[in-house]
């Protein structure tokens, strides 16, 4: 038998395939470099117990060959599978479809995958199995958009089970790693700015309670009229839709002492704007009305809405990360609140008030 000739050079650029025809693999590459396969995947780890001359040899033979080392050979490099979960309660709302968006672009740009599981129901049960089929699914870490308090108490039982945990919105105590809007602050620049145009008080439509943000937004803003000496009239209570905030502006719009209100977020804010039309009260002629969130129709409504502008992009990205931080540092696990911070955004909605 003739032996066969020697392998003719493989030009930069171009893939060279092994002896049973398939694209190269770890082995090939360790082959061609004189070094084991555990050495080719410390140099994709860029592991730094590799000598600068092993390490050239290694990503040679990567050129030569035209090796792309798969996202199963950097998990396997790296002892990580480079997928993050997330876990989602009420997506179809604008803060957290935001806030999913930007951990997505994030996560991509980053080299991760992102496995999501929307949940309807937050008991115990429901949220400990979606952390546990993303843990079996080999996420790396999970991400939880947490916007009401039950649902927090329910993701702080699964703190012990071995996987790195960012939650938004919901307060925890456990060492739990915390990222969220400054709802506290942005409930007293809309207050204040009501109180700052000359009005005696300023009514509230706030969210439903147990939600993180609308029992926050709530209590900073009774604190600011205690601090200002202004009378708090009672809350009224919404749902955080339009029709919520026009059945409760229906009973407002009917009460001449209302000159201002500030609405729990821009959708009931609309609403509210409805019925204050509809009972012939105009804004902010008669009645200044501020929401929370600025969505992106905001600016847009009738008249354009002053709200305090949330950047839900921002918190995302931050949640992110923050998750990578500590899958980089398993071993330590510190409560750290991270506060994303607010603007109040002042457009034709909030004006002095009427003259008596």
């Amino acid at each position: 038998m003739t032996p066969s000739a020697p392998d003719a050079p493989v030009p930069k650029g171009r893939s060279r395939r092994n002896f049973a025809g398939a694209r190269p693999v770890m082995a090939d590459v360790a082959r061609m470099a004189g070094v084991s396969k555990q050495t080719v995947s410390r140099v994709l780890n860029d592991h730094p117990a590799v000598r600068p001359g092993t390490r050239e040899a290694v990503l040679e033979a990567m050129r030569t060959l035209g090796y792309r080392p798969s996202r199963s050979a950097r998990s396997l490099a790296s002892g990580r599978t480079r997928m993050l979960g997330v876990i989602s309660f009420d997506a179809a709302r604008y803060g957290p479809a935001s806030i999913l968006t930007a951990i997505n672009t994030a996560a991509q740009e980053a080299g991760y995958l992102v496995s999501s599981i929307a949940l309807d129901t937050a008991d115990r049960d429901t949220v400990v199995e979606a952390v546990n089929r993303l843990s079996a699914e080999g996420a790396d870490g999970v991400i939880a958009i947490a916007p009401q308090l039950w649902v927090g108490r329910a993701l702080a039982e699964t703190t012990d089970l071995g996987t790195p945990l960012v939650v938004l919105e919901s307060a925890l105590d456990d060492g739990t790693a915390l990222v969220t809007g400054d709802s506290r602050t942005g409930a007293r620049k809309a207050t204040e700015h009501l109180l700052g145009l000359g009005h005696a008080t300023v009514w509230h439509i706030a969210g439903p309670a147990g939600w993180t943000s609308a029992d926050h937004r709530l209590a900073s803003w009774q604190a600011t009229l205690r601090a200002a000496g202004a009378a708090a009239p009672a809350p009224l209570v919404g749902d955080w839709s339009a029709g919520s905030g026009y059945d409760l502006g229906r009973g407002l719009a009917r009460r001449p002492d209302v000159t201002a209100v500030f609405a729990s977020n821009d959708q009931m804010a609309l609403g509210l704007l409805h019925a204050l039309h509809e009972a012939g009260r105009s804004v902010p002629g008669d009645v200044s009305v501020v929401g929370y969130d600025d969505v992106p129709e905001a600016a847009h409504f009738l008249p354009p809405l002053t709200t305090v502008r949330t950047d839900f992009a921002e918190i995302g990205t931050r949640s992110l990360r923050l998750l990578l931080d500590r899958i980089d540092g398993p071993g330590e696990r510190p409560l750290v609140d991270t506060l994303v911070p607010v603007d109040l955004v002042v457009r034709a909605s909030s004006g002095p008030p009427p003259v008596r």
